[in-house]
């Protein structure tokens, strides 16, 4: 089969799903974001058993135990990777499988325009449990658990778990996490996302399209939560924009940020500052 030349008005008029990761503190309200989401088009994947956050929200909720169910989840919507072999996941033998076990996955292409995963953490925890009980994560020599080679063995997972997600271009996909707040020796503040390994954390935020903080801010009237969405921001949060539409402060609201990312307005621009001169120079943004 020849490769296909997409055209830019054939590129333009493509629909594109977004890759979001949503990280803040417990119990800022991350849960309740799927509320901000058409129930009717989203389908919310409950890995913490925690979805009192979105009782009586009429949404359909899957709710996978282990990582083999999330990986078969994964191939079952985005499809087979027809770059892998018949015994690798994510492969077309994989798909085929899947398909015999849930059935028709037309209901779910056709159905659901949103993928809500609660959480990444958790889904790094069902990683690493399986990875460690793997024969590779064993030592030949005593049979024991091989650490260097179980965490080995779940950041190639995890990554491989969440590229087939990122590559299911027509579906917006929301990941969940915890973010950790530590304070080093110097009593500055950093930031990371909670996650088995750190092959997934530092490899992540270069997969999806957006990083964005949830976090409550201090106001001249109180106290508020917002999403912070611009990697140069006050705080120190962790954040990314490859869309170029966002402020650096938006209103913590799926739906909205969802259909401000996808319009057709102009890029905002980005203030160069010539460290020398202290002029600044207007500049557009190039997205990542």
């Amino acid at each position: 089969m020849a490769l296909e030349i997409i055209t830019a008005e054939q590129r333009l008029a493509e629909k594109r799903g977004h890759k979001i990761v949503v990280c803040g503190a417990s119990g800022v309200g991350k849960t309740t974001l799927a509320r901000t989401l058409n129930p009717e088009t989203t389908l919310f994947m409950d890995l913490e058993a925690g979805d009192a956050a979105i009782e009586g929200f009429p949404i359909p909720v899957v709710r996978p135990q282990t990582w083999g169910e999330c990986r078969d989840l994964a191939c079952y919507i985005g499809g087979p990777n027809p770059s892998l072999s018949e015994d690798q996941p994510y492969s077309q033998a994989h798909y085929d499988y899947v398909c015999q076990t849930l059935g028709d996955p037309e209901v779910y292409q056709k159905q659901y325009d949103t993928i809500f995963i609660d959480s990444i953490t958790v889904a790094g925890r069902l990683c690493f449990s399986w990875s460690q009980q793997q024969p590779e994560s064993r030592s030949d020599r005593t049979g024991k658990l091989d650490s260097r080679a179980a965490y080995g063995l779940h950041g190639r997972e995890m990554m491989s778990w969440l590229t087939h997600l990122q590559h299911i271009r027509q579906k917006n996909v929301i990941f969940v996490g915890i973010l950790d707040e530590t304070t080093d020796d110097y009593g500055r503040k950093q930031f990371a996302l909670q996650i088995e390994g750190s092959k997934t954390g530092r490899e992540l935020p270069g997969i999806v399209d957006e990083v964005i903080t949830m976090a409550v801010i201090g106001g001249d009237n109180g106290p508020y939560r917002a999403f912070v969405c611009d990697a140069l921001n006050e705080f120190g949060y962790p954040a990314k924009d490859r869309s170029g539409r966002l402020n650096t402060i938006e209103e913590p609201h799926l739906g909205k940020l969802i259909a401000k990312m996808s319009s057709n307005q102009d890029e905002k621009s980005l203030t160069f500052i010539d460290p020398n001169t202290q002029h600044s120079s207007e500049g557009e943004i190039a997205n990542a």
